[in-house]
């Protein structure tokens, strides 16, 4: 058992997938601009479904092109991410859209709806990331490090992107050549959001794991991804939505999702930096201990 192991490469990885999916944005903004490209009606839901896929595809293949020292087990990898998916779509998103209502109040003032997305959508999302990881690869072999909940988190989060963004696609009947730009973005940022603070949630479940962390451990870092993500959720609203947003007036329907993309690229970043500082101090504390216990 390695617990204070740091592998450099999953974290330069995590980097690496952030400017991929900017890559994709950017790649998907230039064919558009280039071949104004049209999708047929009957077409219109498979492409988006693809398009909903493709930023977790390509968060799991610049992890495995990186982690290549002792990475892990595929398949333990993807059934958590499959369990984060299911978790959303038969309890997370039916709880905040059916249940609680969400969309219908959260609108009402600012207090409100930033409390709302904190109490109702932050905490359902990441306890939901919490469980699809704690209920099924913590008691395994294979998490054997600190480092493996990150990772774990992280497939529970992309998971769980993977679901919001395919229920988006089908509940709008796909998405139309001239949306295409806005409805990749918005994939993208769903994707970066979720699968940063899973990444930060699985940090606490490894600590709570492998350390002998008080009982206000687990919860206290529930609360702050939840914080986290619900104040995400307002700003990002706030910034899309704006008058004052460049480019994109209330004539128009007020909606340039840029600023979003740029705010979410910046929490991600920022996000695992967070968590890289937190593991690396938890691990020069073990490495610390160790050799004061050897000496």
């Amino acid at each position: 058992m390695n617990i204070g192991r740091d592998r450099q490469s999953i974290w330069q990885a995590g980097l690496i997938e952030i400017v991929a999916l900017l890559a994709y944005v950017a790649i998907a903004e230039l064919v558009v601009a280039v071949f104004n490209p049209t999708i047929s009606r009957d077409w219109l839901l498979p492409v988006g479904m693809v398009l909903a896929i493709v930023p977790a595809a390509i968060w799991m293949a610049f992890f495995y092109a990186q982690d290549r020292g002792e990475p892990e087990p595929r398949q333990y990898v993807l059934a958590v991410a499959i369990l984060g998916a299911l978790l959303a779509a038969a309890v997370g998103q039916p709880f905040i859209n059916d249940v609680a209502r969400a969309p219908q109040w959260l609108g009402h003032d600012t207090l409100t709806e930033i409390v709302g997305a904190i109490l109702i959508v932050g905490f359902t999302q990441e306890f939901l990331k919490y469980a699809a990881v704690r209920y099924s690869i913590y008691y395994s072999n294979e998490f054997d490090e600190r480092i493996d909940g990150v990772l774990y988190g992280t497939a529970a989060g992309l998971g769980y992107a993977t679901f919001i963004n395919i229920a988006m696609v089908i509940n709008s009947g796909g998405i139309a050549a001239e949306q295409l730009s806005a409805g990749i973005i918005r994939i993208v940022i769903v994707t970066l959001v979720q699968a940063a603070l899973g990444g930060l949630t699985g940090y606490f479940i490894a600590r709570t794991k492998f350390d002998d962390e008080p009982i206000w451990w687990m919860p206290a870092g529930l609360t702050l991804a939840a914080v986290i993500n619900g104040l995400f959720s307002w700003l990002a609203g706030e910034i899309t939505t704006s008058p004052l947003t460049i480019g994109a007036g209330e004539a128009s329907g007020g909606y340039n999702p840029w600023p979003a993309l740029a705010l979410a690229a910046v929490v991600a970043v920022a996000l695992l930096a967070l968590t890289f500082a937190l593991m690396r101090r938890a691990n020069r504390l073990t490495l610390a201990g160790a050799d004061a216990d050897h000496n």
